[in-house]
């Protein structure tokens, strides 16, 4: 015979599988939706026409980028259209990934995942908006003024699309400072004060880190080295609020 607790055990897996392909499958439907509506409207041409402004803006006038690919104008404008249905649908995407935890909490608990779920993918579509509407201009500026004039530049639309890509992740990805910290504080795995002591370590390695991600160019080092430092700055102010406001009732009598 069976043992039942072995029985009970394997049902609740089973379980727990299906639950997580129902909402796999939910987020995945999302993004569809997101990215039908995008291919009808405005297009994937129109959105990556919209993508590749400013480095449009910082080539001489007339000047165009480029398509070494057979398959490249078809291939990169449906790339960039995913890539920004995801992003339309990141809230969706991450209420189903709360929605599949949320179960296993405690209701203190779930005051602490609800809020981090929303306040990540605000910063980190704010990380990606900086990074387009703020870095890009001024980068591609830079670069293009660098060159010497015995040189035509006419970036590859592929390799350009690479490089954004890269781009929107490393900002996007850096935005979310104030939520490790945030969480770091709650876990108790070191303590708001601790972090302002080792202060200088981080201030040192944001450049580090924005050394390594961006390109070798001044502008683009410090336009995300600052961010990440006034984040930090940041998650230690929210951290605290934060931590008072999700303790579960014997820690808030204690």
């Amino acid at each position: 015979m069976s043992d039942p607790l072995e029985s009970g055990a394997a049902d609740t897996f089973i379980s727990h599988l299906v639950e997580l392909r129902d909402r796999l499958v939910k987020a995945s439907i999302g993004i569809a939706i997101a990215c039908a509506a995008l291919f009808a409207w405005p297009g994937p041409s129109a959105i990556y026409d919209f993508l590749a402004k400013p480095m449009i803006a910082s080539l001489p006038v007339g000047a165009k980028m480029i398509a070494t690919g057979v398959i490249s104008p078809f291939l990169v404008p449906m790339k960039v259209t995913l890539l920004v249905a995801f992003m339309l649908a990141l809230p969706w995407v991450l209420y189903q990934v709360w929605a599949f935890i949320a179960p296993g909490l405690y209701s203190h608990e779930k005051k602490l995942v609800a809020p981090l779920v929303i306040s990540s993918s605000l910063l980190f579509l704010c990380g990606v908006a900086f990074c387009y509407f703020f870095v890009f201009g001024r980068v591609f500026k830079f670069i293009n003024e660098f060159a010497p004039t015995s040189i035509t530049v006419a970036p590859d639309i592929e390799n350009y699309l690479d490089f954004i890509m890269s781009m929107c992740l490393a900002f996007g990805m850096t935005f979310e400072v104030p939520i490790v910290v945030v969480v770091l504080v709650r876990m108790g795995l070191v303590t708001v004060d601790k972090l302002k002591e080792i202060r200088p370590y981080v201030i040192v390695g944001a450049f580090v880190v924005a050394a390594i991600v961006t390109p070798p160019d001044i502008v683009s080092q410090f336009s995300l080295a600052l961010p990440m430092w006034f984040l930090f700055e940041l998650g230690l102010l929210v951290a605290p609020v934060f931590v008072k406001a999700t303790q579960a009732p014997d820690q808030v009598a204690d």
